[in-house]
């Protein structure tokens, strides 16, 4: 019996996911380790769906907490770094679950150290430096302090370091002399910050630590085949999607490339033929100006489409571009199929992918509503089905 289609859904493809992970190794240096960014139910398109078929390929898989951590357990025994904040109660699962836990504060570390000595356990972590980006971690004047009290602290491995580009996906570097190069760019202040960090742990004693700073943005951008650090955070390349346009630009002439796994899908639901003046949706805020053939779509902003497609956004439907017409709404939204003359119910509608020779690309949708790639296919409800194909 043929399985059933469900009427709307996430399609996956592994093809292209393992294209996209085969891309990167084989334009980094030989034996570089890649760790693969699956926060965020995987940027939207399914956490344990992703790390099954990443298993075999991923050094490392990265969440932001103890309940993502949790459910990856039941998919993969795979290396696991715990990047965001775990609050007390919460640390005996995770070192429980096994991680490698990320500290960015003095607080976290002492909590964690009593932790594992409760637990009998000997906890490694990675530091994570605020390398001038503003966000979690420790200055370069706390570090001293950091130091030791690692060297101090039975139940604490310190194993590796990591801080976070802040822009380096707009920023040009050449590619000499890095760690020398003095340079005004942002980029290149925040290298500088992080060599330090490493260097002064070195010279506490802490040697051969796993150091990583890039994401996709800094591999494509800085890293590459200079192999500057043993391990790199793959996040939204991994997915298909390019950081940046400047990025995609300087990539298009080379043999490097990028597929995106994600499709959207869902089916028309209703069709009817409004006559001129009527109104559409909440707010009206759509009046047609003449007899207009409306398609309803069964998707609307708990399921991921922002609210600001209201007006803007399109579907694909018969391989065609149809327009949003009115507000999406809660589960459904409308649009312009006038031109459709054969359109059944139960037609096939892609709202992000691509369908006969037309696309429409998570970039595309994130220029029309001012927001990022990220954003647009983080937001998909993760109560929608993932399917691989």
């Amino acid at each position: 019996m043929k399985k059933s289609t469900p009427l709307s859904f996430i399609e996956l493809s592994k093809t292209n996911l393992i294209y996209n992970i085969r891309q990167f190794k084989n334009l980094a240096k030989k034996g570089t380790k890649f760790g693969v960014a699956i926060k965020g139910n995987a940027y939207g398109h399914g956490q344990n769906e992703i790390a099954k078929i990443l298993e075999p390929f991923a050094d490392y898989f990265f969440v932001d907490g103890v309940e993502e951590l949790e459910l990856l357990r039941k998919a993969s025994k795979k290396q696991v770094l715990l990047l965001g904040f775990v609050q007390k109660k919460d640390l005996e699962k995770a070192i429980k679950l096994g991680c490698i836990l990320g500290v960015f504060s003095l607080e976290s570390l002492k909590e964690i150290s009593e932790v594992a000595k409760k637990s009998q356990r000997r906890q490694e972590v990675h530091i994570s430096i605020d390398a001038f980006l503003g966000r979690e971690g420790f200055l370069f004047n706390e570090l001293v302090e950091l130091f030791l009290k690692i060297k101090n602290t039975e139940y604490i491995k310190l194993s590796g370091i990591y801080a976070h580009f802040a822009n380096i996906e707009d920023t040009q570097l050449t590619e000499k002399s890095f760690w020398r190069t003095k340079n005004s760019t942002h980029a290149y202040k925040q290298i500088d910050s992080f060599s330090q960090a490493v260097e002064l742990a070195e010279k506490f004693g802490f040697n051969n630590l796993q150091t990583h700073i890039s994401s996709t943005s800094g591999f494509l951008a800085y890293e590459k085949k200079l192999g500057i650090n043993p391990i790199i955070r793959l996040g939204i390349g991994i997915y298909g999607m390019w950081p940046s346009k400047y990025l995609r630009s300087r990539y298009r002439n080379k043999k490097f490339n990028l597929k995106p796994v994600l499709s959207w899908k869902t089916k028309v639901a209703q069709i009817k033929i409004l006559p001129e003046g009527h109104t559409i949706g909440y707010g009206l805020t759509y009046r047609t100006t003449t007899e207009t053939k409306i398609a309803l779509i069964p998707q609307g902003y708990s399921d991921g489409i922002d609210r600001g497609f209201s007006n803007k956004g399109e579907v694909l439907i018969a391989g065609t571009r149809c327009k949003i017409l009115g507000r999406v709404s809660m589960n459904m939204f409308v649009v312009d199929v006038s031109h459709l003359k054969n359109l059944k119910q139960e037609d096939e509608v892609v709202i992000l992918g691509r369908q006969g020779r037309i696309e429409i690309t998570a970039e595309e949708m994130a220029d029309r509503i001012g927001t990022i790639n990220y954003e647009i296919t983080t937001r998909i409800s993760p109560l929608l089905p993932r399917v691989f194909v």
